[in-house]
């Protein structure tokens, strides 16, 4: 049968962009379809203005804290129109540097724009005109997760599509959610100078995290002004005064919070609703597209990527996955996601950053670890950055240095984890990055001094004493138990 095109892409984000990208360099007659505008959430709501108001943020919080530097320290004037002028000219400089129709266009890939829904398991509708495809790849994304709150359909209120639209500073700002967005915001608005109030049903922010690193980054975010409520379940919302209040319920004991503005920070959804996703009978649930480690779905020839699929909420995961749906349909070679090693990172000051196993996951596995520990106050680097909160911990084989996970909070805590990410990868062992030159002074260095702590606990006091009495050497000797950070 002949198709109009080898791969339909339904959805101009991340992996819709990606996706048509890999399918037109390997020779497949493409389309790309999309509703909006290309780019997706983060270009225009997520990763992109988001990191661009962290930045402005930081800026401000370093005026604020110069004395540390030896500098004067002024109360910063923030011109909050100017700073959100600012997050909107950078998303739109990138867009038209790499997402704009225009550039996929030269690459010969044809872009279309329209609701896009199936007619049947090769025919896609947009807007009434009809096109069919060998493969299809669906691209459509996620959207804000907005929960039942009561009253909420009364107030105005923010998510990550509407907050980088402000124009005008809120005082006080409530963020329903500790996840990622509403840590990485809660800091950016306080270092701003908002009034931030943080609630959370978990224990904790980043729930996803270390345990033991999320508590050193709340006390840093507390530290800032941050107040937070734990244990706490947005009841309902009314207005007030030009403002609103949320209603907490914390165990039973009811009170309430006066904001300027409300932002929900309470996951996503996958965009499928328009998709019609029946006429080409393809499984879905409410979490997304069910697709398989080769991002298959349950019809042979329909792909389903990115955060459509519920699977990762990852710009990174979302271009991974576009690799291995194309692979798989285009070339036939059996391509898996590389689930175990995926790694995250929230963009807080200082950055949280994780990939591979978790402590909880190998103690399930029943897995034998030991955790090696370094913390930043022992990087030169960090020292002279005055950036010395921060720990990074591995978890790996006592016996050679085989890595299972790491965990890393500190500055440039996301190009650490790129490190970690690519052992794990390739089987790089912490013998191996203990023995490899790093500059000095780098926050590399400091991998590579966390790696040390492997040969520090190897440390044999049988040895040693071999060595003492060979060499007449009259130093002490060390058990491994004591944990020495070389």
């Amino acid at each position: 049968m002949t198709y109009d095109y080898d791969v339909l892409v339904i959805g101009g984000g991340a992996a819709g962009l990606t996706s048509a990208g890999i399918a037109t360099n390997l020779g497949a007659k493409t389309l790309m379809i999309e509703r909006d505008r290309l780019g997706g959430d983060c270009t225009w709501t997520g990763c992109v203005p988001s990191k661009a108001l962290l930045k402005s943020a930081e800026v401000a919080h370093k005026m604020r804290t110069a004395n540390h530097y030896g500098l004067k320290a002024t109360e910063p004037e923030v011109d909050f129109g100017a700073v959100m002028q600012r997050v909107r000219d950078l998303r739109r400089e990138i867009y038209e540097e790499a997402d704009a129709p225009e550039v996929f266009e030269a690459m010969d890939i044809d872009v279309r724009f329209g609701e896009a829904h199936f007619v049947d398991p090769h025919t896609v509708s947009i807007e009434g005109s009809y096109v069919t495809g060998r493969f299809i790849v669906v691209c459509t994304g996620g959207r804000p997760l907005v929960p039942p709150i009561p009253g909420l359909d009364e107030v105005p209120y923010l998510t990550n599509d509407s907050l980088f639209e402000l124009t005008q500073q809120p005082d006080r700002l409530a963020i329903v959610g500790a996840g990622p967005i509403g840590t990485e915001m809660a800091q950016a608005f306080q270092r701003l100078g908002t009034d931030v109030t943080v609630v959370e049903m978990g224990d904790g922010i980043l729930a996803n995290d270390d345990p033991e690193l999320t508590g050193l980054l709340l006390e840093v975010l507390q530290g800032e002004g941050v107040t937070y409520h734990f244990g706490a379940r947005a009841a309902g919302v009314v207005p007030s005064n030009g403002g609103l209040q949320l209603l907490l319920d914390t165990d039973g004991a009811e009170d309430a919070l006066s904001t300027d503005a409300l932002l929900l920070a309470t996951g996503r959804r996958p965009n499928v609703e328009a998709l019609n996703l029946e006429a080409a009978g393809v499984a879905y649930t409410a979490k997304g597209l069910t697709v398989d480690d080769r991002c298959r779905t349950n019809v042979s020839h329909i792909f389903g990527v990115g955060d459509v699929t519920g699977r990762y909420q990852f710009t990174h995961m979302s271009e991974h996955m576009a690799k291995v749906a194309v692979t798989n349909a285009l070339l036939k070679v059996p391509l898996a996601m590389d689930t175990g090693r995926v790694p995250w990172v929230t963009y807080s000051n200082p950055e949280l950053a994780h990939v591979g196993a978790t402590e909880a996951q190998l103690a399930e596995a029943g897995t034998s670890y030991q955790t090696y520990r370094f913390p930043y106050s022992k990087v030169d680097r960090a020292i002279t950055d005055g950036a010395t909160t921060g720990l990074i911990k591995v978890h790996a084989r006592s016996l050679d240095g085989k890595i299972y996970g790491a965990s890393v909070l500190g500055a440039r805590a996301g190009e650490l984890i790129s490190q970690y990410a690519l052992a794990l990868r390739n089987g790089v062992t912490l013998r191996a990055i203990a023995d490899t030159i790093y500059p000095y002074p780098s926050y590399g260095q400091a991998a590579r001094r966390a790696a040390d702590q492997w040969y520090a606990q190897k440390q044999s006091p049988l040895f040693t004493r071999f060595l003492k009495t060979v060499f007449g050497y009259r130093g002490p000797v060390i058990a491994p138990e004591e944990g020495r950070i070389v």
